[in-house]
């Protein structure tokens, strides 16, 4: 029988399987991709919470959905995306290190230089899906602000282990780690 943990996220109920991380730890693998339903709800409960900005950036992939959707619900015109890799038509890139969680190694995100001008002297609302080490949040601060930006807030749906304990990130629920029998990190 898979583990997995039952929670209420922007009032829809969800259970989350538990995927180790180690032979003690496990985490709750919070996946959003083709959730429209919650996608939907937690875009417009960040954006209550949401400090005044210019524009929204996440980082590929998973915060993809919810930055869309955020904008699309406020009918802006533009979000911005910090890729993996360069894509053939980016243009004066720029790039920063960064390794996650959910990633075994070390990763690079870049941005555009077109997204990276139209950052310069604008408020940029950080968006993710979940924050855990903070390591593709920092790494996103520093795009933004190799760019110019200002960073105004920073957001995400979930906010896992040592995360909860940040007062500079605006979360909508805490997920905890988890034992490998799957109860509950105190």
């Amino acid at each position: 029988m898979a583990l997995s943990y039952h929670m209420t996220i922007a009032g829809l109920e969800r259970d989350l399987p538990l995927c180790p991380l180690n032979d003690e730890m496990c985490i709750g693998a919070f996946v959003i991709f083709g959730d429209c339903e919650l996608t939907e709800a937690c875009s417009k409960e960040l954006l209550k919470r949401a400090p005044e900005f210019d524009y929204i950036i996440t980082a590929e992939s998973k915060g993809i959905p919810i930055a869309y959707e955020m904008a699309r619900q406020i009918k802006a015109k533009k979000w911005l995306l910090a890729r993996k890799g360069v894509k053939l038509y980016m243009k004066d890139v720029v790039g920063v290190e960064v390794r996650s969680i959910t990633t075994d190694h070390v990763q690079k995100l870049y941005i555009d230089g077109n997204d990276a001008q139209l950052m310069h002297g604008k408020k940029i609302l950080i968006v993710d899906d979940v924050i855990s080490t903070g390591e593709s949040l920092r790494a996103l601060e520093e795009l933004v602000e190799k760019a110019g930006g200002i960073i105004v807030g920073r957001m995400a749906i979930l906010a896992e282990g040592d995360a909860q304990k940040r007062d500079d990130i605006i979360y909508l629920e805490k997920l905890p780690l988890f034992k490998a029998d799957g109860t509950v990190i105190e």
